[in-house]
């Protein structure tokens, strides 16, 4: 017996116009996601306040640790001024389906345009007593998965130097602010 979705997929009507990939979609969703967020907040008649930084140093946080083959994980690239330019680079605006700066802020503290919708709030990256205790490896894994029970999604698409690259920066944020 053939399935249908063998059926569809080697038809024509796969290829018809309009017919999207999951990862099309996923980008989609999370474009409408980000421009309802900030469409809402902007709409708001009443402000909405950002806790303050001091508030949120340090942030308590209840993620799962990550495989014991990731969590023990060291940065393997070495933190030179082209890591972490390319780092705060991929934070800042290249990173997909969307920058980190969106939700932990272009400062990293955790106070983003999308920040406000989250509980618990983003990370505060400039907070040196909440990123130190975290390994490299955790913080690979969350950025690779995502978090669930917060709002970190998932970054599949970078590969691993990218993700290196992230935490390098994400690392000296807490040194440069703290």
């Amino acid at each position: 017996m053939i399935k249908a979705s063998t059926m569809i997929k080697n038809s024509s009507i796969s290829r018809l116009k309009g017919v999207q990939t999951k990862e099309q979609l996923n980008y989609k969703f999370f474009f409408l996601f980000f421009a309802f967020t900030l469409i809402y907040s902007a709409g708001c008649t009443k402000p909405v306040e950002a806790a303050g930084v001091e508030e949120l140093c340090p942030q308590p946080r209840f993620t799962k640790q990550a495989p014991p083959e990731f969590y023990n994980l060291k940065n393997p690239l070495t933190p030179t001024e082209e890591n972490i330019k390319k780092g705060k680079l991929l934070y800042l605006n290249k990173s997909k389906p969307m920058p980190c700066k969106v939700c932990h802020g272009a400062n990293g503290d955790g106070q983003g345009p999308m920040a406000k919708s989250f509980k618990p709030h983003p990370r505060n990256f400039t907070c040196a007593k909440t990123i130190d205790g975290v390994p490299d490896g955790q913080l690979f894994w969350i950025i690779k998965n995502g978090s669930p029970g917060t709002g970190m999604m998932g970054y599949k698409i970078l590969k691993d130097d990218q993700i290196w690259q992230i935490i390098l920066y994400i690392r000296q944020l807490s040194t440069h602010m703290s």
